[in-house]
């Protein structure tokens, strides 16, 4: 009989990985490989959903069940964690998002000739994967990749890559294109009767001059809580509903009752105003027209949130400031919040709700707000970019 080898756990980049450390390009926990490389499928193996699994990067894991997937997600919290030497209360089943609930994406197009291609790059290449079906977005956005096609053999230049970017607004799809040249009388009808004919809340180009938006029929708007947001052209959301949802939840038990919060890289308010009701809320963000955004919609509803364009990475809250606090929230962006979280951990803040995307950057700061005196009292880990290796997370720190 040949000799094989389990399959134990998903390393961070998507490989198998055996017991004895072997990486298995394509193994999922609980299939066996054989010494020739020979894959031998397991319980947890899935059919993929995708005609373009396995060239297409935007997912790495439609062959992975839905429990293993889970497991994974969560799997990379804890060994982040592990690998800092920092012990967590509870670290909490993971959160997936459903299929087709992607509500935002960045796609790449490319015109040769009459054609053009429209997709995510390839894995671990600048080749475009033509999309023909994507089980990661919303329908609304996926509707409109082959209306898109037609439009960009019109205005994409030849083997210029274009940007494609598209986002699921209370009003309907905006797209935002960066690279394309819309000169003349009939280009400029084409994109209007574009974004007429597909009812989009916002289309916007960047022809190499700088943004122009040439439809918005109304303030495209965001809703958190009971307060409309007017978001400026493709702003930071969470990529599902699911997702925002989920991280919102476990912010909101974490801070608890805190009459006073702080909120940290506050973006458009995703958090603030989530959580602002009978609470007063001060919330800091370095992207100007973000917190003009937040600004804005706290003033013309009476929200009681106090907003402030500060950068948090050059001049973080002292001590002294976030001492008013009951609660603080912290999201800042893939690489952390170093500087904060010194201030942090010489803080008296009670509690501290941490979200994040990147466990590694987290458990990196989580280290830091131990060290000085915090309990890392529970996680929940949260999978909104479903089938990918990419994982967000929210904890609650206590002291």
């Amino acid at each position: 009989m040949t000799e094989t080898a389990l399959i134990t756990r998903i390393a961070a980049r998507g490989d198998g990985v055996t017991a004895d450390g072997r990486h298995v390009a394509g193994g999922v926990p609980g299939d066996r490989v054989r010494g020739d490389g020979i894959i031998i499928p397991g319980p947890n193996r899935a059919e993929p959903l995708c005609r373009h699994f396995g060239k297409c990067g935007g997912c790495e894991l439609q062959h992975v069940a839905e429990g293993a997937l889970a497991d994974f997600v969560r799997h990379r919290v804890v060994g982040a964690l592990a690998a800092q030497d920092v012990a967590a209360g509870n670290v909490l089943p993971a959160l997936l998002s459903p299929p087709q609930s992607r509500r935002r994406a960045a796609l790449t197009a490319l015109r040769t000739g009459r054609q053009v291609a429209i997709g995510f790059n390839a894995a671990q290449s600048n080749q475009i994967v033509d999309m023909q079906q994507c089980p990661l977005l919303l329908p609304e956005l996926f509707a409109l990749i082959a209306p898109l096609r037609e439009l960009l053999t019109e205005i994409a230049q030849p083997r210029r890559p274009v940007k494609v970017k598209l986002q699921m607004l209370d009003q309907g799809v905006e797209v935002l294109l960066e690279g394309v040249k819309a000169e003349g009388l009939d280009a400029a009808m084409a994109l209007q009767d574009f974004a007429g004919v597909h009812r989009l809340s916002r289309f916007a180009v960047d022809q190499g001059y700088g943004l122009e938006t040439l439809w918005q029929p109304e303030p495209p708007t965001v809703g958190f809580g009971e307060v409309m947001v007017e978001v400026p052209t493709f702003a930071f959301l969470q990529a599902t509903a699911a997702g925002q949802a989920a991280l919102v939840e476990a912010v909101t038990n974490a801070i608890g009752d805190a009459p006073a919060v702080a909120d940290l890289f506050a973006g458009v308010g995703t958090f603030a105003l989530s959580i602002q009701k009978g609470r007063k809320v001060y919330a800091a963000e370095g992207a100007r027209d973000a917190i003009a955004a937040l600004t804005a919609a706290a003033n013309r509803t009476g929200a009681l949130v106090a907003t402030e364009h500060r950068d948090l990475f050059r001049r973080p809250l002292i001590a002294a400031e976030l001492n008013r606090f009951g609660a603080v929230i912290l999201d800042p962006p893939r690489a952390g919040a170093e500087e904060q979280v010194v201030q942090l951990a010489a803080s008296a803040v009670p509690v501290i709700a941490y979200v994040s995307c990147n466990p590694a950057s987290f458990a990196r700061d989580a280290k830091l707000l131990v060290a000085g005196g915090y309990t890392l009292d529970w996680v929940q880990p949260v999978g909104q970019f479903r089938w990918s290796t990419h994982v967000e997370l929210a904890g609650r720190f206590s002291r």
